[in-house]
Parts: C-alpha cells; structure tokens; sequence
C-alpha cells in the first residue's frame, strides 16, 4: 500500500468524524474522476496527515482553523470548520474568541465574515437561540 493511501486510511475516518459522515459521505458521492483527484489529496494531507498528527488535539486544531480561514476570508469553509469544531468539544464562547482574535489580526471585514458565517451555524445547529 503507498503512503497516500496509508494516509487516506488513516483521514478519511478522522474527517468524517470532525465534519460529519453524511457531509464527508456526500462529498465522495458527488465526486467524479476529475474531483476525487482532489477528495484524495485533501483526505489524505490535510486529514491523514494533519489531522493524523497526535502533537495537536482536536480542539485545538479547531480553533487553528478558524483563525486561518478568517484570515483567508473563506466564508464557506468556516462555516463547515464550526460545526466541526463543535463536534470537536469547542464551546461557543471560544469560538467567539477565537473570532475576535482572528479579527484584531486580520481586519474587521474578514472579522465580520466570520462572525456571521459562524453564526448562521450555530444558530442552525442550536448553539445560539434564532432571533
């Protein structure tokens, strides 16, 4: 077996824990030739190899995350990273810090995008009470 595959082994459980089976399920589903070229890549580096890695825990890896996509201003994939983080055990209140961190750093635009790409998730998943 080649180290890639060694790795997809290893993060394709790891990733559908973190951002939920049918998510992670439905993405491999959709995925012709063209994408899983991709579903591969991602599943085996950032999954198997990054996540794989026991230096950091899942929590904290969580957090990380959200930081690095506020500051890459990746609305979307924030939003899968905070259901994530909390399947993960993060709280609402350390993403909300996590949140405010990120935006003395990155700017308030990027700040404001997170916050409610955030947001909409943890209302939806019952984390925050709909107003």
């Amino acid at each position: 077996m080649s180290d890639d595959a060694k790795l997809f082994d290893k993060g394709m459980p790891i990733r559908r824990e973190v951002l939920g089976a049918d998510y992670v399920d439905a993405s491999m589903a959709k995925a012709d030739d063209f994408m899983m070229a991709f579903q591969r890549a991602t599943t085996s580096w950032a999954w198997g190899w990054a996540w794989g890695d026991p230096t950091l825990d899942r929590r904290t890896r969580s957090l990380v995350n959200l930081a690095m996509l506020t500051a890459l201003n990746r609305a979307p994939e924030i939003k899968l990273h905070v259901k994530g983080a909390l399947n993960n055990g993060v709280t609402v209140d350390e993403i909300k810090s996590v949140l405010l961190h990120a935006t003395a750093y990155c700017g308030i635009p990027a700040g404001l995008d997170a916050f409610k790409a955030a947001h909409e998730v943890l209302v939806k998943e019952g984390a925050l009470p709909a107003k």
